[in-house]
């Protein structure tokens, strides 16, 4: 090292900032090119550049001499250098102001209209084609479906379901909710005489009002005022006191006594129909010619696995006509004959427990020897050990088994799915098994000691004449003013098609909001279900004409034109609407 680079570093105070080195580089630059404009225009020797006095000899140190060849040095000619940068900032700048010249324009360049060749139309089509196929979101998308024309029926539609609450709006008020004495006697003597009014000859009173209370009626046994019988789940009857022995036991014998008879009615076409409500379940009994149906039936609802054992038992066939099919399922309906509603939740015979052996022998064991005829009389379990099988692995199996089919046979309990169709012959057995049935009446709740709860359209032994709780009042709604009469109770199937048939003679528009009962909303999608089916089959004999049963029930107690209207079996006869409007201009109601 020089002695003035170690005074330099040895005396900071010699030492230079960087912005002064900046300002030396600057004037160097400033120098070298009046130096290469001078040399240019002379075309002479490159001189010497100048060297100002306060240069830097640390600057000078790295600057190399000229006349020197050494490959490491600094080429002192920058000449090039410039020339070539100067060139390339020339593109820049013109390819810079080129951009923004084509941004600029306005005008686009005309396209000439030419025709594509066929394969690149075919490529951009396949290339179309295969982004559809790859877009999930497209397809995912749901389709705008048509939205549906109302139904319009000249009849109203049944609703085998129980209903809690009905409400009629209209413009003008309906006669009913203040009657005179008149109209109310002959409203009830209608009732229970089973006289239609409006055909008859009699000297009754016919007038609105009073068909308007004829169809408010209805029979229920047993009647208990300080007890609500149904719903069974009210809480009103939280802070009731039970009943004593001595009075369970009268209840339960004239609880058998009208049932007998009430069911009774309905073999001879006599009743069309009537309600069975226990804390559990409800039953609907029909009479042979009501929804098509050629025979007495009885649909159960809710039911649960042991309930259909138990009906397996008695020996007892049913249908399950909502029950969902399974995958290796080849029959729509559950039978009671299907594997898992029988005897073997209740016995252990030799003959179910073979059944049950092979079955799963067939399913672990695969690949073996078929069956010889010795073999299909030998017992599952010995079979299993004659094969080599373990004790405890076939006991395993065997539990397995058993608890993925009771799994599956318990899935559809306390839902829509496990309603229960019971036809013909098998009513009457299902009836004895009402009456001996110890779930029929429940031994502890709310309720305990207290029968089940029969509803009819007509009059039976120990029935009780009801009526539905009315009420008006009038609602102001868009800017008009409308009259709202509300009907609470037990609100029966007869009971809408009395209110539309009078309510159709005087009013030219009026709609009708009903509530469901949850726990038989099932008996009318099982009714719609039963219709559909005999319509897919196109079985006579599944299927009664509604001209032959309109007039075997002739004598049920209800009027031809809601006998009629009950016999139907059309895809808008039954319909379980929660809206009903009625429009003359229309034509008839329409519904939801």
């Amino acid at each position: 090292m020089s002695s003035n680079t170690d005074g330099i570093l040895s005396n900071p105070s010699q030492w230079k900032r960087p912005e002064d080195i900046l300002k030396m580089q600057r004037l160097k630059r400033k120098q070298r090119a009046l130096q290469d404009r001078i040399n240019n225009q002379s075309k002479s020797a490159p001189a010497k550049p100048i060297q100002t006095p306060n240069e830097d000899p640390i600057a000078n140190r790295f600057e190399a001499n000229p006349k020197r060849k050494n490959p490491f040095s600094r080429n002192t000619d920058q000449s090039a250098k410039r020339q070539k940068e100067a060139h390339v900032s020339g593109q820049d700048d013109g390819g810079e102001q080129m951009i923004f010249d084509l941004l600029s324009k306005t005008q686009t360049p005309a396209v000439p209209q030419l025709e594509a060749p066929l394969v690149k139309a075919t490529v951009e089509q396949r290339f179309l084609q295969r982004q559809q196929n790859q877009c999930p979101i497209e397809q995912t998308l749901p389709s705008e479906q048509e939205e549906e024309a109302p139904r319009i029926s000249t009849l109203a539609p049944i609703h085998w379901s129980i209903k809690s609450k009905l409400r009629i709006i209209c413009h003008t008020p309906i006669p009913g909710t203040s009657l005179k004495t008149n109209q109310e006697a002959s409203g009830l003597t209608s009732f229970v005489r089973c006289i239609d009014s409006k055909e008859s000859s009699t000297g009754l009173d016919i007038s609105p009002g009073a068909r308007f209370y004829q169809a408010t009626l209805y029979w229920q046994h047993p009647y208990l005022p300080w007890f609500t019988l149904f719903p069974r789940n009210s809480r009103n009857n939280n802070t009731q006191t039970p009943l004593d022995e001595s009075v369970r036991s009268v209840l339960a014998a004239e609880w058998v006594t009208s049932f007998r008879n009430l069911f009774q009615l309905v073999r001879a076409r006599q009743c069309p129909y009537f309600y069975v409500c226990a804390n559990s379940f409800t039953v609907l009994f029909r009479a042979a010619g009501i929804g098509g149906r050629v025979e007495t039936h009885a649909l159960l609802t809710p039911t649960t696995r042991g309930m259909r054992a138990a009906l397996k038992q008695e020996e007892i066939e049913f249908t399950m006509p909502l029950k969902k099919p399974s995958a290796g399922a080849q029959e729509p309906h559950n039978r009671s004959a299907e594997s898992g509603i029988g005897n073997s939740s209740f016995s252990n015979s030799s003959e179910e427990q073979s059944q049950t052996t092979e079955d799963t022998a067939d399913r672990s064991i695969e690949g073996e020897q078929q069956f010889d005829e010795d073999d299909d009389d030998m017992d599952g379990e010995q079979w299993l050990e004659s094969l080599g099988v373990d004790a405890a692995e076939i006991r395993k199996i065997s539990d397995n088994h058993r608890k993925k089919q009771q799994q599956r046979e318990c899935g559809a309990d306390y839902s829509d799915q496990s309603l229960v169709l019971i036809e013909g012959p098998e009513c009457q057995a299902f009836f004895n098994f009402l009456l001996n049935a110890k779930t029929t009446i429940a031994k502890v709740g709310r309720l305990a000691g207290i029968p089940p709860t029969l509803f009819a359209p007509v009059s039976f032994v120990g029935a009780t004449l009801r009526t539905l709780q009315t009420r008006s009042s009038k609602i102001h709604m868009d800017g008009q003013d409308y009259h709202s009469t509300e009907l609470h109770g037990v609100i029966l199937p007869h009971v809408l098609p009395y209110a539309t048939d009078l309510l159709c003679e005087s009013k030219d528009n009026f709609s009708v909001t009903l509530a469901t009962v949850p726990s038989t909303s099932a008996l009318c999608e099982a009714s719609q279900k039963l219709i559909t089916d005999s319509d897919k089959e196109n079985d006579a004999s599944a299927l009664a004409g509604p001209v032959f049963g309109k007039e075997n029930l002739s004598d049920c107690g209800l009027n031809r034109r809601i006998v009629e209207n009950m016999c139907r079996a059309t895809k808008d006869s039954v319909f379980d609407t929660e809206r009903l409007l009625y429009s003359q201009e229309a034509g008839g109601f329409s519904w939801s």
